[in-house]
């Protein structure tokens, strides 16, 4: 089999195929698209393992919700101006027609979860058929391999727009993974003037630096308090707690992490007594990916030095050992078709 004609198919948890992939012609209101990469995310690792939760997954299933390429045709309705562009593009498939998709809020559809890579065909692929509404255009120069990351980058947009920093504010992350990396980037792109990094790996010092941070703390340390926006992207059991004793009075906390059960819960009388305001992220709304490609499109994002592997499709059961490794020297792992 050619490398240029596979897809990768979890059948089940743990029964993993290579095998010839057909790309499917695009229907009216759909673009085809060449996959450049594909990125794997720790939900690709619960999907071959089998613990996603019920009801967001469905098996037989191509995975692959990070994704960057070039669109090759498209179907009826859409425009041919499209075709040969680089572009990225939104896993949830909303139903355009709730209150909530109407308001812009497409990953809260009400019509139930549909996502590329999770219950619709996704991107570990030659080519990926999807709605070309979901579509971002980038630029032409634009670096594909970098753009693989924006879909974890735009839930972080969406975490920032909902943290609203404001120049000059007090701005801390905890969590230094891939989301965290992101997060530093957004909120170092608002001008902060301060910006903590907290999280247990000492090792990621210089590249939270690198991004933006002004300091950096291990949770071991003493850290300081009265920051104005805090981000948090680790998804430990101690990790929201952690995140709400940065904040000052009134300050603002948005959470993405979403640790295993039994994790400390936000003290109710501590959020009411210091009024401060919680915000939520589950994947990104359009709002938030276009945010983010006007942002790496002005270079205030950078992604590239967080992939540490690129490696071809069949090697996708080695990517999935990589990436639940521990080992701190794994970053982000893509798959190149």
């Amino acid at each position: 089999m050619s490398a240029a004609s596979q897809a990768v198919v979890i059948e089940g948890p743990g029964e993993l195929r290579l095998v010839p992939h057909e790309p499917a012609a695009p229907a009216a209101g759909e673009a085809l698209v060449r996959v450049h990469a594909s990125g794997i995310c720790g939900s690709d690792r619960e999907v071959y393992q089998g613990n996603r939760p019920e009801g967001y997954v469905r098996y037989p299933l191509t995975p692959g919700h990070e994704w960057s390429g070039t669109v090759e045709a498209v179907g009826s309705g859409v425009p041919g101006s499209l075709v040969g562009r680089k572009v990225v593009g939104e896993g949830f498939r909303n139903c355009q027609v709730c209150d909530r998709c109407h308001e812009g809020e497409t990953t809260l559809c009400t019509a139930g979860y549909e996502e590329t890579g999770f219950t619709r065909p996704g991107a570990m692929a030659t080519t990926l058929t999807l709605p070309a509404r979901l579509l971002h255009v980038l630029a032409d120069d634009a670096d594909l391999t970098a753009a693989a990351l924006l879909e974890p980058a735009a839930c972080i947009a969406a975490a920032a727009l909902k943290a609203n920093a404001r120049p000059g504010e007090r701005v801390a992350v905890v969590g230094t993974g891939t989301l965290g990396m992101f997060a530093v980037q957004f909120l170092k792109a608002g001008s902060p003037s301060e910006l903590l990094v907290v999280g247990t790996r000492p090792d990621r010092e210089e590249l939270s630096r690198t991004f933006g941070a002004s300091d950096f703390r291990t949770r071991d340390q003493e850290l300081p308090a009265d920051f104005d926006v805090v981000i948090e992207t680790a998804g430990s059991a101690t990790a929201a707690t952690t995140a709400a004793s940065l904040l000052r009075r009134g300050g603002r906390l948005v959470l993405t992490g979403i640790p295993a059960a039994g994790a400390e819960g936000l003290d109710p009388t501590d959020l009411v007594v210091r009024q401060l305001e919680v915000h939520t992220v589950f994947g990104a709304p359009p709002q938030a990916w276009a945010h983010t490609v006007r942002v790496f499109g002005a270079g205030l994002l950078d992604p590239l030095p967080l992939v540490t592997h690129e490696l071809p499709l069949d090697e996708f059961a080695h990517a999935i050992e990589l990436v639940g490794s521990g080992d701190p020297k794994v970053g982000k792992v893509l798959l190149r078709p």
